[in-house]
């Protein structure tokens, strides 16, 4: 029987979405955890997988187009199935208009007793705050007020490290401080009770029950107003396994999927979905303990051993080292599992390939000399490398572009990400408007920027926007390297050390100094012609820097 898929509530402030692309056609076959579409919210733009199985029957929201949620998304039924009744919006069955009438008299009792769960009046319950769109989930770095201070609007409650920075989160209330929710180095959801603000001997108890009430007598409402009879259900279903124990396994059709492709045994994952739901994302961040691969080897050791034994006792002893073997599992940080998320889908989404040239320096050293001779100035050869960049773009700008699926975007400003190395991982600050910029304006900024980077300073903003970024890891030593294009960029730039090295010049061989770049181009957007056009313009500029002054 036909299923009716409507427009999904993909963010908590999600009222409409738009639909970026479709991944499925009318009339192809549906897998329950086929991804349908692509669906734009007002955070971000998010993969929606189908629960149900079946024929792709009718589109109702086509490419481009918006639409408020819970509007008819799609059908999905039996190929060739009547559901003419479906599109002109037959009447509902007798059952459904029971139990939404039952819904509304839910709602009405729940909405008369809420009264009793009502938090004081002067008392606010903070909770985790989402400080970026794509957080998910946020940690404590540190607590600046305890409990039993005096808050005042606009104090400074906490820093709370996100995917993105560690950022000041201030009161927008004033009172005492009564609760704290979250402690230091602890991780929670968005909108988890972080504290409470209100005035001093507050039962704080009684706020907490009556908000988690509150929350409790709403959920019965709304599991049942989701509830359909089976022909036009549009409930995410959510697939049940059952462990060794016997008890229970919830986890979503995708997630079930991906660990059975994987190998994964469902019963040794922990869920971080509602009720401990297992999610795709718990798969695929799955790794196996040290306990139980020791337990899967020793048959085989035990084997090894006994086939051995008789070898072993014949052979000479010798003697070996001998130690503790050790290992330590440390927690990844929201920086971290946003990194690894961001690069495996620029990996293998966006198609790589790699053109690298030498550069000579000679010039490049004797001009910097110079202008770091003038009074107040320091310019480094990472700010030439950037102002070169810069200016190439600006002569090549198929390179300065952004792919997607429906056009190609040709960016007509030129915004230089630079990336740095923190100590949880990597950060790229974004010089804005890079080719206005003078070297000693680029070597400010990027003096400033690194600076907030290594101490968690940088706002979103300042890590937003880029058109192209460059990775330079000369000053480790590093000759030469490639980097992974920092989407939703076309290119990315890897700048090696300049090494002193016999070149040959004018029929002749003598002493020269050279560097080698590595451009990362995404194929989708950047023909191997124009990186190699774009990397000439470029070496044109470094050889000669009196030309980007000009």
């Amino acid at each position: 029987m036909a299923i009716v898929v409507n427009m999904p509530r993909l963010s908590d402030t999600m009222e409409e979405g738009t639909v970026a692309a479709w991944l499925k056609n009318v009339g192809d076959k549906i897998e329950e955890g086929d991804i349908l579409a692509e669906i734009e919210t007002d955070k971000a733009t998010m993969e929606f997988e189908s629960f149900n199985e079946g024929t792709l029957l009718h589109i109702g929201v086509a490419e481009g187009d918006t639409a408020p949620v819970d509007v008819l998304l799609a059908i999905i039924g039996d190929e060739g199935e009547d559901i003419s009744a479906l599109l002109n919006g037959g009447a509902a069955p007798a059952e459904l208009k029971e139990e939404v009438s039952q819904t509304e008299a839910a709602s009405e009792s729940v909405a008369a007793s809420s009264g009793a769960a009502e938090i004081p009046e002067g008392v606010e319950v903070i909770t985790m705050p989402r400080l970026s769109d794509t957080m998910e989930e946020g940690t404590v770095a540190a607590w600046l007020k305890k409990v039993g201070d005096t808050v005042e609007e606009g104090d400074i409650l906490a820093e709370i490290e996100t995917d993105k920075a560690t950022m000041e989160f201030e009161s927008f209330y004033s009172g005492v401080l009564l609760y704290i929710g979250i402690q230091e180095g602890e991780s929670s959801l968005v909108d988890a009770v972080l504290a409470v603000i209100g005035p001093e001997g507050t039962d704080v108890d009684a706020v907490l029950k009556g908000s988690t009430s509150a929350t409790a007598a709403s959920a019965p409402v709304e599991e049942k107003k989701s509830e359909k009879p089976a022909e036009i259900k549009t409930e995410a279903a959510t697939a049940t396994v059952s462990a060794n124990d016997g008890q229970r396994i919830f986890v979503s059709p995708l997630a079930k999927k991906i660990a059975k492709e994987k190998g994964v045994n469902l019963a040794d994952v922990k869920g971080s979905g509602d009720h401990g739901r297992i999610v795709k994302k718990d798969i695929e961040n799955y790794q196996p303990s040290v306990q139980t691969a020791a337990s899967a080897s020793a048959p085989v050791l035990a084997s090894k051993e006994a086939s051995t034994s008789k070898a072993i006792s014949s052979t000479p002893i010798i003697n070996l080292p001998v130690g503790e073997e050790g290992s330590e599992e440390v927690k990844n940080s929201q920086m971290r599992k946003v990194i690894a998320k961001r690069l495996s889908e620029s990996k293998f989404s966006a198609p790589h390939y790699y053109l690298n040239i030498e550069v000579d320096m000679s010039n490049a050293i004797a001009s910097r000399k110079k202008i770091n001779d003038l009074p107040e100035t320091k310019v480094s050869f990472n700010d030439l490398v950037v102002k070169a960049c810069a200016m190439a773009l600006k002569k090549h700008p198929q390179v300065n572009t952004t792919w997607g699926d429906a056009a190609m975007v040709y960016h007509q400003h030129i915004h230089i990400g630079v990336a740095v190395a923190v100590p949880d991982g990597l950060m790229v600050p974004v010089l804005k408007f890079a080719d206005q910029m003078t070297l000693t304006q680029i070597g400010a900024s990027v003096k400033d920027l690194a600076g907030k980077a290594r101490n968690k300073k940088l706002t979103p903003a300042e890590m937003e926007g880029s058109t192209f970024t460059v990775s330079n890891l000369g000053m480790f030593g590093i000759v030469d390297f490639t980097s992974i294009i920092n989407q939703p960029n076309s290119a990315i730039l890897s700048v090696g050390a300049i090494v002193e090295k016999p070149v040959v010049r004018d029929g002749e061989i003598v002493v020269g100094n050279t560097m080698k770049v590595t451009l990362a181009c995404d194929h989708r957007t950047v023909d191997g012609a124009t990186g190699a056009q774009f990397l000439l313009t470029l070496r044109a500029f470094l050889e000669n820097p009196v030309t980007m002054l000009a």
